[in-house]
């Protein structure tokens, strides 16, 4: 066994964004209808990625399969663990938003559907994606720096 560490998962940045846009379509659909059930196949679609990994997701798998063999191979790779935290995030606004449709308490369901939207956009119009931030956030906050003195 060699002493090398091994690298974190990786993932095409090109697929996010690919998979951003998808769940802009479901989660803008969810909105114009009026109606939970896209959201709730967005909310599965979340789960996998959190529990599997964003590579194995449903929106990954297709931009593994019909998306990326039509273009380069990607010019850098990035951690897949801020984009999993971001699914993470996307869950929590999709299952709120599930909850406030289902039990009547409409303006939640909209609102919530409405925050993951405007992320979701975000990321596929020009590629920030604001759970990636906070999660880089949140590990700059819980990883203490060592400041040397001279």
């Amino acid at each position: 066994m060699s002493g090398q560490a091994t690298q974190p998962p990786q993932v095409d940045p090109r697929g996010l964004r690919f998979a951003a846009a998808l769940t802009t379509v479901v989660l803008a659909v969810t909105l114009v209808l009026n109606n939970p059930w896209p959201l709730a196949v967005q909310a599965a679609v979340f789960a996998i990625s959190v529990v599997f990994g964003v590579q194995a997701s449903p929106y990954g798998l297709l931009f593994k399969r019909l998306v990326r063999p039509r273009l380069g191979p990607p010019e850098e790779l990035e951690d897949a663990a801020p984009p999993r935290f971001a699914q993470l995030v996307g869950l929590v606004f999709a299952v709120l938003g599930l909850i406030g449709y289902l039990a009547g308490v409409e303006v939640l369901g909209v609102v919530a559907t409405g925050f993951a939207l405007v992320a979701a956009l975000v990321n596929a119009a020009v590629g920030l994606c604001l759970g990636c931030e906070a999660y880089l956030l949140i590990h700059r906050i819980r990883t203490p720096t060592t400041a040397t003195t001279t």
